[in-house]
């Protein structure tokens, strides 16, 4: 094999020069996938954080929940919003470029988060974390598709992106729970360290985006689509997230769901007739892509859901403080620290449906457990079984899922591919709990939540059903 020029085509180059055998990869590649990995855990982490610390910062601001859970929903909203575009962004003007800039978004706005002196303040900053997440994460995930070959390589080191994605979330709630018991701005101060440790390794390990060809032209972003996608976006997000509060059949969120159809429907007749598009329509024609979609969004939905009902049940009506039930959580982290490794040779050997498959049935007898909460909390018979029966379910799923959504894609779509199967599992998230929220009954009694059960067993039952409707199609 010849020498390449570009440092990034050598990376590459050497992925799939070691594609049979990815546990002899240089340190440099190993290097570059913890980086990557690290985008995804400061991602999970910094959602996870903020959750517990919520009743200690309405203490602080003197503000009541309405206000407060926006400090949740803004990331999410903007989030949402700005994957797609952040993705693109990535396979215009370069993954690495995009992923240094929204790090140091992220962490100059941690800076603001941690001193912000009213409650508008700090929200606002979740609002901009969320739109950096937008960018580093397609950008971090493409990274990885366009550094590890398409196979063994590519599964191996999903599976270890996901132990880090899980492992952030997981310990986020714990380590939430222990700064927000000393001073909830430390959950503000922590990520800075960690993004600006990711951004000078990125610069320090991560090659250069390959430059332009001679006579290439400068990519050109497409406005007109840009604009009608990230506001068809932001408005579905939030009319979603706000559905609990105005309800699914009032005028607002009728309005809201409808204008954001226009706005999307706009979008993709931009795309259709535009030369350089944001969003090359073509790309849907991949079935694999779009079945790894469909399922994503509903297998985040009932996984979302499963995880708001367990803390209903754990805070609202038995009382437990947010780290005590984040170590009911703790063995669904170790479930996937343990198999995550395994995940890539279990895909190369069975294939990424049966391993998908497997993850997917091993969320039905975890649900079906929850119908079996009482007065008293069951560790050994409920809780901690269904914790270890969620981790299992959650590391062999969500892992197949990125490899079928990004396999057989360009490697100057992979941001696109990224940012479409983030999205798909932030709305499909959004849409399960505004769901569960319905179906339940407010307050603190325990049979509000059965329905509740019901709802993520549909959501388990109708993933398993896309999967089977596409192995017959």
């Amino acid at each position: 094999m010849s020498a390449s020029l570009n440092p990034c085509d050598a990376v590459v180059d050497a992925a799939k020069e070691r594609n049979k055998d990815p546990l002899h990869w240089p340190a440099r590649m190993w290097i570059a996938l913890l980086i990557f990995s690290g985008v995804i855990l400061l991602d999970g982490l910094d959602i996870s954080m903020i959750a517990v610390a919520i009743p200690e910062i309405q203490q602080a601001f003197g503000i009541g929940a309405a206000t407060a859970q926006w400090l949740v929903s803004a990331y999410i909203l903007a989030f949402g919003g700005f994957l797609l575009l952040g993705g693109r962004c990535a396979d215009l003007f370069g993954r690495r470029r995009v992923l240094v800039a929204g790090l140091a978004v992220f962490a100059l706005v941690s800076v603001g988060g941690a001193f912000a002196t009213d409650a508008g303040l700090l929200i606002v900053s979740r609002l901009v974390k969320g739109m950096a997440a937008g960018f580093t994460g397609p950008a971090a995930m493409s990274l990885l598709t366009t550094t590890f070959a398409e196979g063994p390589a590519r599964n191996k080191a999903f599976g270890i992106f996901n132990l880090f994605e899980a492992s952030g979330y997981s310990s986020g709630l714990l380590i939430g729970g222990l700064l927000a018991a000393l001073n909830w701005r430390y959950i503000f101060v922590l990520p800075i360290p960690v993004a600006l440790l990711l951004l000078l390794a990125a610069l320090r390990y991560l090659p250069p985006d390959a430059p332009r060809a001679k006579g290439q032209q400068r990519p050109r972003l497409d406005i007109g689509g840009a604009v009608t996608l990230v506001a068809g976006m932001l408005l579905m997000v939030f009319t979603v997230v706000s559905v609990e509060e105005a309800g699914w059949s009032s005028l607002r969120t009728v309005i809201g769901f409808a204008v954001a159809a226009a706005l999307l429907m706009a979008f993709v007749a931009i795309e259709r007739t535009v030369k350089e598009p944001l969003v090359r329509l073509g790309i849907f024609r991949n079935r694999g892509l779009v079945a790894a979609n469909i399922s994503a969004a509903l297998l985040y939905g009932g996984a979302m859901g499963f995880q708001f009902l367990i803390a209903l049940y754990l805070q609202n009506i038995q009382g437990w403080k947010p780290w005590q039930m984040a170590l009911v959580l703790l063995p669904a982290g170790l479930m996937v620290v343990l198999v995550g490794p395994k995940i890539g040779a279990l895909i190369s050997r069975f294939g990424v449906t049966r391993v998908l498959m497997v993850g997917l049935l091993a969320f039905v007898p975890c649900y079906l457990l929850m119908l079996r909460i009482g007065p008293e909390p069951d560790l050994w018979g409920v809780l901690l079984p269904a914790s270890v029966l969620w981790g299992l379910g959650f590391a062999l799923s969500i892992s197949a899922l990125m490899v079928a959504g990004t396999n057989g894609v360009a490697d100057d779509e992979q941001g696109l591919a990224a940012g479409l199967l983030n999205s798909s599992l932030q709305v499909g998230g959004a849409c399960g709990l505004a769901v569960l929220t319905a179906a339940i009954a407010p307050g603190t009694r325990l049979e509000m939540l059965y329905p509740g059960v019901g709802v993520i067993l549909a959501f388990a039952v109708l993933t398993l059903a896309a999967q089977v409707m596409r192995g017959r199609g």
